[in-house]
């Protein structure tokens, strides 16, 4: 059962969809055995083995890596590992997001969106989040870029407390044997204040609330955010940002387009922020 539930869904893979070429001549649909293997991080002798009954026992981490390079969904993952009697880990989920999701952040023109993962990794984002986040270089991991990044705490009103709740929520979101997270961890122990709170276990996860912004291009700037789980990928979650009206949600349709305004100035000059321009209404 195992091996044919492999070799249908290998059959399915489109070879470009995978990253692999498909101008050379194919004797079967989707992808060969060895380029399974290749994509999952086996030998092809064993991913051989799988296929043809010769082993039954693969790991968890094995089951993982196949799914992957078959592109299964959470349901059809689940399976997979009931057929190899693994209880799969419940935390898992691949980091890509949906074409489905995608468009639905990209149709959101108003309010700033992106989709995470338990450790925080950024997985994507619409325009306007790009632009909210723009001080960031790059805005890939909401710890390290709250830890690491210079521009945190001039960008954030209230730091300490964006630090406190970060860190509080990876505790919460991220599994604790993660080698991810144990990456983050080691890379942001540079920062005392962050081995301090990761110190307390505090742990604190948040589905609303709100948060203060100095942003470069439009000022201060309140928003409010809803955080989802992504049904379809467990241990995915998509922020969305949104301001009351008045005097923020001015603001937030400037940021829509400040990119653009700053881009059009003359080369070598620093734009003056748009805030100060008289461009937005005044905010206390």
């Amino acid at each position: 059962m195992l091996g044919e539930f492999l070799k249908a869904h290998r059959a399915r893979v489109n070879p470009e969809d995978a990253g692999l070429p498909s101008h050379t001549q194919r004797k079967v649909k989707g992808l060969r055995r060895e380029e399974v293997a290749v994509l999952a991080g086996v030998s092809a002798d064993y991913y051989a083995r799988l296929e043809q009954g010769r082993e039954t026992r693969p790991s968890a981490q094995v089951l993982d890596a196949l799914s992957r390079a078959l592109r299964l969904d959470t349901d059809a993952r689940a399976h997979l590992h009931r057929l190899a009697g693994v209880v799969a880990d419940e935390g898992y989920a691949p980091d890509v997001v949906s074409p489905e999701l995608l468009r639905l952040m990209s149709g959101l023109h108003d309010m700033p969106a992106m989709v995470m993962n338990s450790v925080l990794d950024v997985l994507a984002s619409n325009a306007l989040a790009d632009a909210l986040y723009e001080p960031f270089s790059p805005a890939d991991n909401a710890a390290r870029m709250t830890f690491l990044d210079p521009a945190a705490q001039g960008f954030y009103a209230r730091w300490h407390w964006v630090a406190q709740s970060t860190v509080a929520h990876l505790r919460q979101t991220a599994h604790p044997n993660s080698a991810r997270l144990q990456q983050i961890v080691a890379a942001l122990s540079e920062n005392p204040v962050f081995r301090e709170l990761w110190a307390q276990h505090e742990v604190r996860g948040k589905t609303q609330d709100a948060k203060e912004f100095v942003h470069p291009a439009v000022g201060p700037i309140k928003l409010s955010y809803h955080s989802f789980d992504v049904r379809e990928a467990p241990g995915q979650f998509l922020v969305v940002y949104q301001a009351e009206p008045g005097p923020n949600a001015d603001a937030l349709k400037l940021l829509a387009t400040s990119r653009a305004t700053r881009a059009a100035a003359s080369p070598g000059t620093t734009p003056v922020p748009l805030w100060l321009t008289g461009t937005a209404k005044s905010r206390p």
